[in-house]
């Protein structure tokens, strides 16, 4: 999941990325490319993320991700 979520934020963003990498406070990503990347989670990992939960503590680091992610795929 993890080089996963790192290779498809380096395609959206153009820009090199650690798990730990502030993805919107540093603006590796803005809103547009945040979305994007919701839509290809959900399409990759079988889950639905309703916008009002793509949210900074949602999406600010790739871990953050991952454990958003692992709590989609229990409910």
């Amino acid at each position: 999941m993890e080089n996963y979520l790192i290779d498809k934020i380096e395609e959206i963003s153009f820009t090199r990325v650690e798990k730990n990498d502030s993805l919107w406070e540093s603006r590796i990503m803005d809103s547009i490319t945040i979305v994007e990347l919701a839509v290809e989670i959900e399409e990759e990992f079988g889950i639905n993320i309703p916008f009002e939960e793509i949210v900074v503590e949602n999406f600010e680091t790739v871990d953050l991700l991952m454990a958003f992610i692992t709590k989609k795929q229990s409910e």
